[in-house]
């Protein structure tokens, strides 16, 4: 199943791509046997640089299930998630990631993420896009009201 999945992720990826929908990249989402979200690299196609081919598929694959948790499921990349991507996997709670390319592979073909990777582990005021804090009291009494909301889902 894992060969036969990623073999279709790949053919995805050429499909997509060949079709000028954005670059190389598909995802499946999977729940036992069946695909329930499936999705490709979007970027140049929608205007959007947050859609890469696994978050696509992870929305897909939400809306199927009607839940933000994907527990029980799994992803199939045609490449290595980028650091956006890894953080999505997480936050679905996906049980495993099957991947075909590396990172490493990716940056190869013009897709190097390795600089926005390093920024992750950096403090705020040392990255290489400005942030600056501010309002943090006022924003934190928001979690506390967060906090004692009887009806709040937690994630």
């Amino acid at each position: 199943m894992q060969q036969y999945l990623l073999k279709q992720v790949i053919d995805l990826s050429r499909e997509k791509m060949h079709l000028g929908e954005g670059g190389p990249f598909a995802a499946l989402v999977v729940f036992g046997d069946e695909v329930i979200g499936h999705g490709w690299n979007r970027v140049t196609s929608a205007n959007d640089p947050t859609a890469h081919a696994e978050i696509e598929a992870i929305r897909q694959a939400c809306q199927s299930l009607g839940h933000y948790s994907l527990r029980g499921c799994v992803i199939y990349s045609s490449c290595e998630p980028c650091p956006m991507c890894l953080a999505a996997c997480y936050w679905a709670r996906l049980d495993h990631v099957y991947f075909a390319a590396s990172r490493a592979d990716a940056a190869g073909a013009g897709f190097d993420d390795h600089a926005i990777a390093e920024q992750l582990f950096m403090s705020p005021t040392e990255r290489l896009l400005p942030m600056q804090q501010g309002m943090r009291e006022q924003a934190c009494r928001v979690f506390e009201e967060w906090l004692s909301k009887c009806d709040r889902i937690p994630y």
